[in-house]
């Protein structure tokens, strides 16, 4: 996506249009294309405003952020809950359901994340418990 045009641009391609040119003279003269004159002056029409809208940013995490403190308190009683029962207590509780990634994302900017210990690294391997044996060259 692209960046916005300079908010003078479309403020002078506004005044224009309510000067009396048309949408698409308009924009020919400012050298903008006449489809984006023409969704600027609808805006403006609409909602009276002259200036873009921020571009980028997260618009979705606020629907799981509406129920960040339940999460956070499930984690609290059971600290080693997995994604998957987070997702089915948000399904059972409140009929909503969220990809196990958006979970991770809430859980990571809360600085939620899990990081490997030596406590956790307990379970080894089922074969090969010691060491291999050391491997001797022979001079050729």
């Amino acid at each position: 996506m692209g960046r916005a045009l300079s908010g003078d641009l479309r403020v002078r391609v506004i005044e224009a249009v309510k000067s009396g040119m048309s949408r698409h003279a308009a924009a020919a003269r400012f050298g903008v294309s006449a489809p984006t004159a023409i969704r600027w002056v609808d805006e403006w029409r609409r909602t009276g405003r002259t200036q873009s809208r921020p571009q980028g940013g997260d618009r979705r995490s606020g629907r799981i952020e509406a129920y960040g403190a339940e999460i956070l308190h499930a984690l609290k009683l059971k600290v080693d809950t997995t994604l998957g029962e987070l997702v089915e207590m948000l399904l059972s509780r409140h009929g909503q359901r969220f990809a196990s990634s958006t979970i991770w994302r809430f859980l990571d900017r809360h600085a939620m994340t899990v990081k490997k210990n030596g406590a956790r690294s307990r379970a080894g391997q089922a074969r090969r418990r010691r060491a291999a044996r050391r491997v001797d060259r022979r001079a050729a």
